[in-house]
């Protein structure tokens, strides 16, 4: 059990380069700031936290996630150079989320309530670490600048809290966030089954998932139901079966 309230030295090497620049300046981001930013609120993530509380649970995520991210670094070199971490907290307002740069936090409350076994939570813990090594953060980030180019004279800042609390926008970036979560379910599945999960097993976390939602064919402008996410895992999965 612990509180974890310091950035990694990668993290805080790469916070203290842009204190100095860009990042307070303008709003068009590289893949180092957003990583950067990441890491601090990662870091402030965990402080308000009482993480790692479960000492068998805390080992068997970053089992499965060690072996996943081995192969995300084979699939996307560049993420070899990444300060990855793996925490688990008792929040039970979140599921799981891996934030730019590999900051990856896993509820278990979560995973205890959709009984998830070991393939299952492999799938849920390559759908989060695909957001991550597919850049979505910083591509949300480039559609918001698109569809409004004066965010490119404000600072970063204000458009990294404008794409999570500004109506307007949110409203705007909804075909890209729902892009980004079909793409992060299809690859995350695909990664997993490189790293050597069966496919119909990993496949089988969205039925739980889709029969643990009281709306199962509900989906949102900005994320697809879970229903519409079982069928296309079950597709995935039949395509690499045959392979």
């Amino acid at each position: 059990m612990a509180r974890i309230a310091t950035l990694s030295r990668f993290a805080a090497s790469l916070l203290a380069a842009l204190l100095a620049a860009p990042l307070a300046h303008s709003a068009v981001p590289t893949a180092n700031e957003v990583m950067a930013r990441a890491a601090v609120l990662y870091a402030d993530r965990l402080a308000e936290r009482i993480i790692d509380r479960n000492e068998y649970f805390t080992t068997r995520v970053r089992r499965i996630a060690d072996v996943l991210i081995a192969q995300a670094r084979r699939d996307y070199p560049e993420t070899a150079g990444w300060a990855w971490e793996v925490h688990t907290t008792d929040d039970a307002d979140i599921s799981a989320d891996c934030m730019a740069g590999g900051k990856i936090l896993v509820s278990k409350p979560y995973v205890e309530r959709l009984q998830l076994n070991d393939d299952e939570l492999a799938m849920l813990l390559a759908h989060e670490i695909e957001h991550a090594a597919l850049h979505h953060n910083l591509k949300e980030y480039q559609a918001a600048l698109q569809i409004d180019p004066a965010w490119a004279q404000r600072p970063f800042l204000e458009l990294e809290h404008a794409v999570d609390h500004d109506r307007a926008l949110m409203n705007q970036l909804a075909a890209t966030n729902y892009a980004q979560e079909e793409e992060a379910d299809r690859e995350g599945l695909r990664l997993a089954w490189h790293a050597g999960w069966p496919a119909e097993r990993l496949a089988g976390y969205f039925r739980k998932m889709m029969r643990a939602s009281d709306w199962p064919r509900l989906s949102k402008a900005d994320y697809p139901s879970p229903a519409l996410r079982w069928r296309a895992a079950q597709a995935v999965a039949a395509d690499l079966q045959k392979k």
